[in-house]
């Protein structure tokens, strides 16, 4: 049975180790060329299949400004799927999934960085692209985003306020 058919859980990892997903890759999410550093996930979830670890994807609450609005959010990030499994929806799962959890947390949204040639995958699952400059803390102080920025919902009616937006935090 293929893994649409049978639209495997999401579930709480307790114990998470990127190599599970990405092997040895040094820059799993091919981002290292824009020189940041990141923060790491404080809840992991994934997809087993047959006890094989094969989606994952993480979340950490962080502080916003949003024009003079200030929020928590929570920051969606480490999206992977296991080379062999790719092309299988698995990705649509674990981001589907990981976002239920994300809504129990409390902020009425959720934020991603992301590469250009994966925005049409987050877009189709309901992630709208933030029009505003982003700035993040680094180790020398705040600095623009060079991913884009993209945002979800997790309340209805949820409304992202206008203006400039900083990231209290290192991006995830």
């Amino acid at each position: 049975m293929s893994e649409r058919a049978y639209s495997p859980a999401v579930s709480r990892l307790e114990d998470y180790d990127n190599r599970d997903i990405f092997g040895d890759t040094a820059d799993p999410s091919r981002v290292a060329e824009w020189g940041l550093v990141w923060r790491l996930k404080d809840l992991h979830f994934g997809i087993r299949l047959d006890g094989r670890l094969v989606a994952h994807a993480g979340l950490v609450v962080l502080p916003l400004s949003v024009g003079r609005s200030r929020m928590d959010v929570v920051g969606l990030g480490g999206v992977g799927v296991v080379e062999d499994r790719r092309g299988r929806g698995l990705a649509r799962r674990v981001v589907s999934g990981t976002m239920e959890h994300a809504r129990r947390l409390g902020p009425e949204f959720a934020i991603l960085f992301c590469r250009p040639d994966v925005v049409g995958l987050y877009a189709r699952l309901g992630w709208r692209e933030v029009a505003d400059q982003v700035e993040v803390e680094q180790p020398a102080g705040p600095t623009v985003m060079p991913l884009r920025t993209m945002r979800f919902a997790l309340r209805e009616g949820a409304h992202w306020p206008e203006g400039p937006v900083r990231l209290h935090s290192r991006p995830m």
